[in-house]
């Protein structure tokens, strides 16, 4: 392992409209000490072309096929290939700023291993950003800006794919692309979390992030609304939830039941709550639907919140501060 290399992994598949603008940027970065190992996942365009076009003309840049299938292999065969003491990965539809790496790299060799280094990141687009993306946009960067990136873990993804580096050896500690979970991104951040690895506070934009309509992300089943949702139930039950406790879902809408539809399953008793005149007194799936105000009546509640609303959300942050509830502990929202 080269003390001072830099691995970027990045997995290819059919991306041969920015590939070119994708590896210009990593060619240009002002930090010149790196390896990329991209791994082209069966492309049917040009995009293997293009790698090994470029892999001629730059010793830094190694090209691999795919063995098996899809994202996670593809990061996984070109982990397994990496030389570099850091880790970083690429998209390969998205830009680097010139100093990426560098900043990103110095930051943890500041702040050692034990530390994940982050970055700002702007979505781009030919077409309009959607209010959502830009509503997304924000909150990641006002998270990262921070370094409380762990904070609203069970919202969203808080360290996506496209700006992140760590010590290979934390990403070992971590058996880092070794369960097939998608979206991979998301379980790789919570694996971070579980370590107990940190978040390093950064204010500079260091990634552009393009949005298109046929980017994987838009896609693809594996970053559908139920997989992140089966993300968060999987963690929570085993970082956070506490069976001395009495559990308790907020909100009977699409979220709220496919979570007690899990709770079920798996024989975890809990509380249904919602502000619903129309459910409140009704059962789902069995299950009793009970006003805000039983909350009152539940004595040592943990309550997960599918409430997406900001303005109830903050109303209810506020309900628990006044009660001396501690956040990621006695409640979490879920989005």
């Amino acid at each position: 392992m080269n003390d001072t290399l830099v691995s970027i992994i990045m997995p290819v598949k059919n991306t041969e409209q920015y590939l070119v603008e994708c590896l210009d940027s990593i060619c240009n970065q002002s930090e010149t000490h790196w390896e990329l190992v991209a791994v082209n996942d069966h492309s049917t365009d040009k995009s293997n072309t293009i790698l090994e076009e470029y892999a001629l003309k730059d010793a830094r840049i190694k090209v691999l096929q795919n063995n098996g299938n899809g994202i996670i292999d593809a990061l996984r065969l070109a982990f397994s290939e990496s030389n570099g003491t850091f880790i970083t990965r690429m998209d390969s539809d998205d830009i680097m700023r010139i100093h990426k790496i560098k900043v990103l790299k110095n930051n943890l060799m500041n702040y050692g291993e034990g530390h994940v280094a982050t970055g700002l990141v702007n979505y781009i687009s030919e077409n309009k950003i959607g209010e959502g993306y830009q509503k997304y946009e924000a909150w990641l960067n006002r998270l990262t800006k921070e370094g409380n990136n762990f904070k609203e873990i069970y919202k969203e993804c808080v360290i996506p794919s496209p700006c992140w580096m760590v010590y290979k050896n934390d990403l070992l500690t971590c058996n880092a692309f070794q369960p097939n979970f998608y979206p991979e991104d998301y379980d790789l951040t919570f694996r971070f979390y579980i370590q107990g690895i940190k978040p390093i506070p950064c204010n500079e934009i260091l990634h552009y992030w393009r949005d298109y309509p046929t980017r994987t992300s838009r896609t693809d089943e594996h970053y559908s609304d139920h997989t992140f949702l089966d993300i968060k139930a999987h963690y929570f039950l085993k970082q956070e939830y506490d069976p001395e406790k009495n559990l308790v879902i907020w909100g009977a809408g699409a979220k709220g039941k496919s979570l007690a539809k899990k709770m079920i399953e798996k024989n975890i008793p809990f509380y249904w709550i919602c502000d619903n005149p129309k459910k409140i007194g009704k059962h789902i799936y069995d299950q009793k639907i009970y006003p805000f105000k039983e909350l009152e009546s539940i004595e040592n509640a943990q309550s997960i919140i599918t409430v997406a609303n900001p303005r109830e959300q903050e109303i209810i942050t506020h309900y628990f501060n006044e009660r001396g509830a501690i956040s990621m502990k006695d409640f979490f929202f879920f989005c």
